[in-house]
């Protein structure tokens, strides 16, 4: 089976409209989503969601929070089951291929952020010399080029087939592959320190080292901390509530009164 002219199309703008929904709603690149809406327009539904519901299963407890950089999916999703359906190969190739298509667009996605960098101090720049009309039309540069760090590749890789991604993969120079992965891994440190500058993490400090021991240590999966989290979170919440039911009375230099917890008033 051979793709269409409008079935390339399709996809291409699909992709595009996608990665912008993403940073509204974050449904689209879903790869469940992906992978149905791609098997329509592929006219094979079953394998687009066999393809994308095994994806969102590894998808499951990754987010790409503070800049982090993780696999995507999405695009392995849709390519996935483009090519599982022309091959005639079933879901099962189509999962295979996904995989290092998603890795691939892992480090093609720390370069997409970084274009989008210039329009940024562009922005910051037109703020300084009061020029407010430059703005929306920066913000939606930067919106299309966002749209276009996928749209382009999967058009490439739908024009040129599935011996493509192979071929890139296997051919990237390693020095490139590894700077890329370097910077893909210091984002998420800087974001996640950014979460905690403005978190009350002083007040919580215990849990944290605790949600460090069980991953660095005790090798406890996702879920796991997540379930201990919930519980945390739970505690926490019953003991604000007493809080709240009988307020500390505190007296201050000048007289007056307040009430509140552990200072945050």
């Amino acid at each position: 089976m051979h793709l269409a002219a409008y079935q390339i199309i399709l996809i291409t703008v699909y992709a595009f409209i996608a990665i912008n929904d993403s940073l509204i709603s974050n449904t689209l690149t879903q790869p469940a989503i992906a992978g149905m809406i791609s098997g329509m327009i592929m006219g094979d539904l079953k394998t687009g969601l066999m393809v994308g519901g095994t994806l969102q299963l590894m998808r499951l407890g990754i987010a790409a929070f503070g800049g982090a950089s993780v696999p995507d999916y999405f695009t392995g999703a849709v390519l996935g089951t483009v090519f599982a359906v022309i091959s005639g190969k079933g879901a099962e190739y189509g999962i295979g291929l996904a995989v290092p298509v998603s890795l691939l667009m892992l480090q093609l996605d720390v370069v997409a952020r970084f274009c989008n960098v210039y329009l940024l101090h562009r922005v910051d720049r037109a703020i300084d010399d009061m020029k407010i009309n430059r703005i929306p039309r920066l913000v939606l540069s930067g919106s299309f080029l966002w749209g276009l760090s996928r749209a382009i590749p999967i058009l490439l890789m739908l024009l040129v087939g599935d011996a493509a991604v192979s071929t890139i993969t296997e051919n990237t120079p390693e020095w490139l592959m590894n700077g890329l992965k370097t910077a893909g891994g210091v984002l998420p440190v800087v974001g996640v320190g950014i979460l905690l500058h403005y978190l009350p993490t002083k007040q919580y400090i215990p849990y944290l080292l605790l949600g460090f021991f069980l991953a660095a240590y005790l090798q406890v999966p996702m879920l796991g901390i997540s379930i201990v989290s919930v519980i945390a979170a739970i505690i926490v919440f019953k003991k604000d509530s007493e809080k709240a039911e009988h307020p500390t009375v505190t007296a201050t230099n000048n007289g007056t009164f307040e009430g509140g917890y552990d200072g945050d008033e």
